[in-house]
């Protein structure tokens, strides 16, 4: 977690996940001042966050799709 994170908004869900596994290793493994760690733990709950966002949304184009059975909502 050296260099400035990404912007979570512009990541897509792997890379929102690889980031939050890298967090959890992170706050397993490396040992921080209490600071750093609520830090990193709050970047994890926000992506977290993001992720749920996403996969709703994709959850959302799912059911759409078993609905009227067209494509077409796939590719807005």
């Amino acid at each position: 977690m050296a260099k400035k994170p990404a912007s979570i908004e512009n990541q897509n869900y792997e890379q929102a996940l690889t980031e939050l596994e890298d967090i959890i290793s992170s706050l397993e493994n490396e040992p921080s001042g209490l600071e750093k760690s609520v830090a990193i733990f709050e970047r994890g709950k926000a992506l977290i966050k993001h992720c749920q966002k996403l996969l709703d949304s994709a959850e959302m184009k799912v059911r759409q799709l078993e609905e009227d059975g067209s494509m077409s909502r796939l590719e807005d």
